[in-house]
C-alpha cells in the first residue's frame, strides 16, 4: 500500500484543474523559485543542486516556449526573451555565475508581476 503525500496530491490537483493562465502563473512562480535555489545552492557551495534548480529553471522556460501560440507579436516577443533567459541560465550553469542568475531572476520577477496583474485586470473587465 502507497502512502501518498498530500501536499503533492493537492499541488497535482491544482495543476490538472487550474485554467491556462493559472498555470502560466505558476510557471512563473516556479521559475522564480528555480533560480532563487540555485543562486542559494551556489552561496552555500553546493554546485550539484545548483545544476539541478537551473536545469528545472530552464526546463520550464522549454515549456513556456511550447505554450506560445503562433501568430502574435508578443507570443514572438516572449519566445524571444524566454530564449535570451534559458542561454543566459545555461551560462549561468557552466561558470557557477550568481550575477547572471541575478539578471534572469529579475526578467523572472518582472514576467511573474506583469502576469499577476494582466490576470487581475482581465478577472475586473470580465
Amino acid at each position: 500500500m502507497t502512502i501518498r503525500n498530500p501536499y503533492q496530491t493537492y499541488q497535482k490537483q491544482a495543476v490538472t484543474t487550474s485554467k491556462p493562465e493559472d498555470l502560466t502563473y505558476m510557471l512563473y512562480q516556479g521559475l522564480v523559485k528555480f533560480i532563487r535555489l540555485s543562486k542559494q545552492a551556489i552561496e552555500n557551495k553546493n554546485l550539484q543542486e545548483s545544476h539541478t534548480y537551473n536545469l528545472r529553471a530552464q526546463d520550464i522556460l522549454s515549456e513556456l516556449i511550447i505554450t506560445l501560440k503562433e501568430g502574435y507579436g508578443i507570443s514572438d516577443n516572449l519566445r524571444q526573451l524566454y530564449d535570451y533567459m534559458k542561454s543566459r541560465l545555461i551560462e549561468a550553469n557552466l561558470h557557477k555565475q550568481i550575477e547572471i542568475l541575478e539578471e534572469v531572476e529579475g526578467f523572472a520577477v518582472e514576467l511573474t508581476e506583469t502576469w499577476s496583474t494582466a490576470m487581475k485586470t482581465a478577472k475586473t473587465q470580465g
